[in-house]
């Protein structure tokens, strides 16, 4: 279930805590029809991953202007739909990647993504994106001589980031690129702080006017005067807005001692990002209040690996038995665009809309 108010909600609080920056919504976080359709509605731009985001967002009649193909893992003939389709800007990381743009995009603006030296977040990314910063300099030059647009240089701090600090490194990291670049005479118009803005699960996250502190302070600091700031959040405009309404299928005490508590949803219904248990989410039923006691949480599919929660220390109440009801909180993000087609034979998650798009 997802509530567009809260949606809006969480846009106009990210407004109000970066008020200069350009928002562009990672559409792979939630790609729903009317989430999309709100917050076009509201201004936002939108980070696409793939050109099936890509057609979504121009059939809902969203300004192709406003996309940017930011996955920089993509084919040429993708790249050729992209810009036949009005896409202008699109990220990269490689200098294989940059030609196809060059050659599939030309006259393009361009984001050249780098690894910065952020600390590890909660669902890290590890090294499968990003360059060196000085090959973003080199990369950067490079694509203005293929008569390419560079605007400048994008960062990651990884999904789910709890350390506000890690803005502060990144954004110290662009603007030591964007130095090297203004020698080159290559004027930096945008720097793009990319997703990771984080919402309190079982633990709490700092708030987005504390982010917003640091990151305007990092900005002002390290970045050219009348740098456009683009910022790419997902989870944190979304996140809080849904809730999986679930039941409990069976509960069973395991030889070791140990009490599971099987649910009709798992890893591979939209459960996801309890791979490694790194998002801790809360769950509510309906009979909390009675005796609590810790459990393993598992999905309903016949594979071994669709266990939620084993390490992390759930507590939840004794009296649950099979059909009791369950709630699992803030689940708005990577959850239904997660879900298999049908493993199993279980079927995809499905999104149920509250709220008004407009108001």
């Amino acid at each position: 279930m997802i509530d567009l108010d809260r949606v809006r909600d969480n846009y106009r609080a990210l407004r109000s805590a970066l008020p200069t920056a350009r928002i562009r919504f990672a559409v792979k976080a939630s790609p729903v029809p009317q989430i999309i359709r709100l917050l076009a509605a509201e201004g936002a731009e939108f980070d696409v991953a793939s050109v099936g985001e890509i057609d979504q967002c121009i059939g809902l009649g969203i300004d192709p202007a406003t996309l940017c193909y930011g996955n920089p893992i993509k084919k040429a003939a993708h790249i050729a739909h992209a810009h036949a389709a009005g896409v202008r800007r699109y990220a990269f990381d490689t200098e294989d990647d940059l030609a196809r743009i060059a050659e599939h995009a030309p006259g393009s603006h361009v984001e050249c993504r780098f690894l910065s030296s952020a600390p590890e977040s909660r669902t890290p990314f590890g090294a499968k994106f990003g360059c060196a910063p000085s090959e973003a300099i080199r990369l950067l030059v490079r694509a203005r001589d293929l008569g390419l647009t560079p605007v400048g240089p994008y960062f990651h701090v990884g999904s789910q980031q709890l350390d506000p600090v890690a803005w502060r490194i990144g954004v110290e990291q662009a603007g030591a690129i964007a130095e090297a670049l203004a020698v080159k005479d290559i004027p930096v118009n945008s720097v793009n702080i990319g997703g990771g803005l984080p919402i309190s699960y079982v633990d709490k996250a700092p708030e987005l006017s504390e982010l917003g502190a640091v990151i305007a302070d990092a900005v002002a600091r390290h970045l050219p005067e009348h740098t456009d700031l683009v910022v790419e959040p997902g989870r944190a405009l979304v996140g809080s807005a849904g809730v999986i309404h679930a039941e409990v299928v069976n509960v069973r005490t395991a030889p070791d001692g140990r009490r599971w508590i099987y649910l009709d949803i798992g890893r591979y219904n939209g459960m996801a990002e309890t791979e490694n248990e790194y998002i801790a989410y809360r769950i509510e039923t309906s009979r909390d209040g009675d005796t609590s006691d810790e459990a393993v949480i598992a999905g309903p599919t016949c594979d071994g690996d669709d266990v939620l929660y084993q390490r992390t220390r759930v507590l939840l109440p004794t009296t649950l038995r099979a059909g009791d009801p369950v709630r699992i909180l803030d689940t708005g993000a990577y959850t239904a665009s997660y879900s298999s087609v049908s493993f199993n034979g279980f079927p995809p998650l499905t999104v149920h809309v509250i709220g008004a798009e407009r108001e």
